[in-house]
């Protein structure tokens, strides 16, 4: 038995923009992997899916970044020196945004990737024969006054399905976020409008609405083996805080540094000596450094070996590009 559904365009553009979708994207494609699920996809799911992308990529990234910077300057413009701590947060958020959105664009390319592994639907002469007899009769999604062509051809290119395929051991549903024109008026939205309700029979076809009814479909499907897939997909890859990687970079500033120190003054030490920072006021001054810097950071050593020494430069050198400097800028 295989679970057959058709998703609109609209449940996944919202899992697209989920911060954590990928926890169902994973499970969605495990199941399909395993040949228990069917995605049914007209081509009009992935026309409008592709054609949002850019929009939604936009509201994710460089437009809401933007938003945070002005809000922290009209801020800096209008408050009080107290109230830094306020702007650094909202420069971190500044910061944070465009990283949290671009990771949620690769939700956008993991579900592409799921919906050209699907079934596609063509939309068939008599399909669209149907869709203006709907129209004609003002039946949902025609019952609102608007262009709902697009939103009928998915009814009626399920309808096609569900009557020549349909058996008692397949299952078959329709996930929607689409209320106004899918389901009941003035109701439960988890239940279709009436003059769609024939296409559903509670068991073999079912509606399901939203994000949530997506997962309730699978689940129902699935039984526990759903709630166990989604546990192993329990990852998730948050950007690091603007604070994290400024710590970080001091980390490995200081720890270059000390490096670079210690084997400065083991040098002066050892009596190889005649660079033009070889003084007895450099080493006395390095001497003094490397005391003050230990007492802020107790754990720093010198590195062990070159392959140490290489990977503390080369943390130093990514973490000052994160922050806006040019690569291999490694200056202490």
């Amino acid at each position: 038995m295989v679970l057959h559904l058709l998703v609109d365009t609209s449940v996944w553009l919202d899992l697209a923009k989920k911060r954590d979708g990928q926890k169902l994207i994973h499970v969605i494609g495990q199941v399909m992997q395993d040949d228990n699920l069917e995605l049914l996809v007209p081509g009009i799911v992935v026309d409008e899916f592709e054609r949002n992308r850019k929009r939604i990529e936009q509201s994710m990234t460089t437009s809401v970044a933007a938003r945070f910077k002005a809000l922290r300057k009209d801020l800096e413009d209008l408050s009080a020196e107290s109230h830094r701590p306020a702007f650094d947060a909202i420069a971190g958020l500044a910061h944070e945004m465009p990283l949290i959105g671009a990771m949620a664009m690769r939700n956008f390319t993991d579900i592409l990737a799921l919906l050209k592994k699907g079934r596609r639907i063509n939309a068939t002469d008599e399909a669209q024969i149907r869709v203006v007899r709907r129209a004609l009769q003002k039946r949902a999604p025609f019952h609102l006054n608007k262009n709902s062509v697009a939103d009928a051809l998915l009814a009626e290119l399920y309808a096609e399905v569900i009557e020549g395929e349909a058996t008692e051991k397949e299952r078959y549903g329709f996930v929607t976020s689409n209320h106004e024109d899918f389901s009941v008026q003035q109701g439960d939205r988890r239940e279709p409008h009436s003059d769609l309700a024939g296409l559903f029979d509670g068991s073999t076809s079912r509606y399901f609405y939203r994000i949530e009814g997506l997962q309730e479909a699978l689940a129902g499907y699935l039984g526990d083996e759903f709630e166990q897939l989604l546990e192993e997909s329990g990852f998730q890859e948050d950007p690091r805080t603007l604070t994290e990687i400024l710590e970080a970079e001091q980390e490995f500033f200081d720890r270059v540094w000390f490096e670079r120190s210690v084997r400065y003054t083991d040098r002066w030490e050892s009596g190889h000596r005649g660079g033009r920072f070889d003084t007895e006021e450099g080493y006395r001054v390095s001497i003094e450094a490397q005391q003050r810097f230990k007492a802020k950071r107790p754990d720093l050593r010198p590195a062990e070996d070159d392959f140490e020494r290489g990977m503390w430069n080369g943390k130093l050198s990514t973490l000052r590009w994160v922050l806006s400097s040019e690569w291999d800028f490694l200056d202490t």
